[in-house]
């Protein structure tokens, strides 16, 4: 286990930190993006973004909260989660994507048993949980702000327009999911879900022109995968598409060994692929970060194969066991500064919480 080289406050706004279930933002962060000054962080409960700005050495506060529905048409409003699970930054967009999983009730202790063993056998999905899309982001040249616009000329060029946009389909029935329904290693999946190792997208890392998401299910035999994709504009405004690659396929997968563990997060930084490695069931479990050397190289050459000795094992991450099993569980992975790499955690523990309305994230020295 690493220490982490120093510690980051993060500040929330109580006036808009509280979700529709009564969970406090900080109790669910899934993924952390840095831009500039600024943190980009969104709880699995929401249908928003939270922004955060530098305010000291080791401090992130002035919250601002940013509702999804004013940039994108999603399938079902704001009356679901998004259960956003990867950002990404390029071609002067933010990037996000959902799960893309079902999910099973949990039994509630206070229930008769039998209520208990019926929701344990029921399985729902969320619309809004089926979402690529991306939303222009947008450096203020004077101030450094970077925030978010539904539709502006592209700073970099006045000529073109950026614009919101998501992958073309209506919940379950996105082009990504309609693609899978044809693929050998996941097609059994689908229907299984996310914290029984079904299908679960996990991590977002965007690299030039190429989108990579990482599943946290399945992993088949100890290998997770990881689809790498691209998106051309759609034939209306404010639709993707997938692109086809040379050989007409529309996406690729890479295979990691990782003994065991799905992905959690994804991030590109210069050629190689870092990855927040984790259980993929719910359970309290090794949650790591692995470096894949030269990724964005080798895959440019076609569908890999990764075996554990070609990736880095770099550190391990605190998690919950015993009296905090369930807590501390690492779920966002970002690039703090050119040698160091942010993590932000799910369900905290209590000393992670020392202050109102702040939690602490852990930030580790790149080896």
């Amino acid at each position: 286990m690493k220490d982490p080289a120093f510690s980051l406050q993060l500040t929330f706004d109580s006036t808009h930190s509280i979700t529709a279930t009564g969970k406090h933002v900080r109790d669910g962060l899934s993924t952390v993006l840095r831009t500039g000054d600024y943190l980009w962080m969104s709880c699995d409960e929401q249908t928003t973004l939270e922004r955060l700005k530098k305010t000291g050495e080791h401090s992130f506060g002035e919250h601002k909260h940013f509702d999804l529905t004013q940039f994108l048409d999603l399938p079902d409003g704001s009356s679901s989660e998004i259960d956003i699970e990867g950002l990404g930054e390029g071609g002067g967009y933010l990037w996000l994507v959902g799960s893309h999983s079902l999910k099973r009730k949990k039994p509630r202790k206070e229930d008769p048993i039998e209520k208990q063993i019926k929701r344990l056998a029921k399985v729902t999905s969320d619309p809004n949980r089926y979402l690529l899309a991306r939303i222009p982001l947008v450096q203020d040249a004077e101030t450094g702000e970077y925030t978010l616009c539904k539709k502006c000329s592209d700073p970099q060029d006045p000529s073109k327009t950026l614009r919101a946009a998501q992958l073309v389909g209506a919940g379950k029935e996105n082009q990504l999911m309609e693609a899978f329904q044809k693929d050998p290693h996941l097609v059994d999946f689908l229907k299984i879900p996310g914290k029984d190792n079904g299908f679960d997208i996990e991590g977002l890392a965007v690299h030039e022109d190429r989108i990579f998401v990482g599943l946290r299910g399945p992993v088949l035999r100890g290998w997770s995968m990881v689809v790498e994709l691209q998106l051309e504009e759609g034939d209306e405004k404010g639709t993707l598409q997938l692109k086809p690659n040379p050989d007409g396929s529309l996406y690729k997968k890479h295979y990691l060994h990782m003994v065991g563990k799905g992905v959690r997060e994804l991030r590109a930084k210069d050629n190689d692929l870092y990855i927040l490695a984790g259980p993929t069931m719910d359970l309290d479990g090794t949650i790591a970060v692995y470096r894949w050397p030269n990724a964005m190289n080798a895959t440019l050459e076609g569908e890999q194969v990764v075996h554990r000795k070609e990736l880095d094992h770099l550190f391990d991450v605190p998690h919950g066991s015993g009296p905090t099993s369930g807590l501390d569980k690492a779920e966002g992975l970002g690039i703090y500064d050119e040698d160091h790499l942010v993590v932000v955690f799910d369900s905290p523990k209590d000393d992670r919480k020392s202050e109102a309305e702040t939690v602490i994230a852990d930030v580790y020295k790149i080896a």
